[in-house]
């Protein structure tokens, strides 16, 4: 099966070309944001790399979110357009869940996006099996560690936004917490998206395919605000 995968749910992109199991190419790098001017100039030079092209395509894999609104939206358009025009498998994956297959260890994996005034987009995942403990969702991160004092186990909090509210997790955790400080295990790589997909069903329906924000946008928020006003 020959796969591309594309993640650009926050400050990376990353892209790659997977054929029965092994990576052909791959770019992951940091970006400021720009993922709409960047996303389809990466992905034909991809295919120009393996010399191939996207009509050889069995599937396309993308972050289906959380993370910034914006980039998830932007990788799940690309994607659906793809697998549309192409008439490809498409499959959505959840953007912390790659994150979280970076590392096996005994214990629970953290991953986590900040989403502002002490709130973060996480979830929680055996360290072991990879299986969900806690479903992914917006959390205010208090709440989230009070919960999680209640686990004996290890606790390895994954993602580049962890360092922001290490002083707080140590606070609720103790030694409990491990920070990942290795950059590469903090952030997601479209081959493991990949990885994730092997077994996942392809959507029945691309057009009704939509992205997992796991939070209403703050323009929004604020709309309905003034409604209940």
């Amino acid at each position: 099966m020959f796969v591309l995968g594309i993640d650009t749910s926050n400050t990376i992109l990353s892209i790659a070309l997977v054929k029965d199991g092994e990576t052909l190419a791959e770019l992951t790098e940091a970006t400021k944001n720009d993922h709409s001017k960047k996303l389809m100039p990466a992905i034909q030079d991809l295919f120009k790399q393996v010399h191939a092209t996207p009509q050889q395509l069995d599937r396309i894999v993308v972050a289906e979110g959380p993370g910034s609104y914006t980039g998830v939206r932007i990788g799940v358009t690309v994607a659906k357009m793809l697998a549309w025009t192409l008439e490809k498998e498409l499959v959505g994956i959840s953007s912390l869940a790659v994150i979280a297959r970076n590392i096996e260890e005994e214990g629970l994996i953290i991953p986590l996006f900040d989403a502002r005034r002490e709130t973060v987009f996480a979830g929680v995942y055996d360290g072991k099996t990879h299986n969900v403990v806690l479903e992914d969702g917006h959390y205010e991160l208090r709440q989230l560690l009070e919960h999680l004092k209640e686990s004996p186990k290890t606790m390895y909090f994954l993602g580049n936004d962890v360092s922001r509210y290490w002083d707080l997790i140590v606070e609720y955790l103790g030694e409990q917490a491990v920070q990942t400080t290795d950059e590469e295990l903090n952030i997601p790589h479209a081959s493991m998206l990949i990885k994730c997909a092997k077994d996942v069903k392809p959507v029945e329906n691309i057009h009704l395919f939509v992205p997992k924000y796991h939070r209403l946008p703050e323009a929004e928020m604020n709309w309905l605000l003034e409604q209940k006003k």
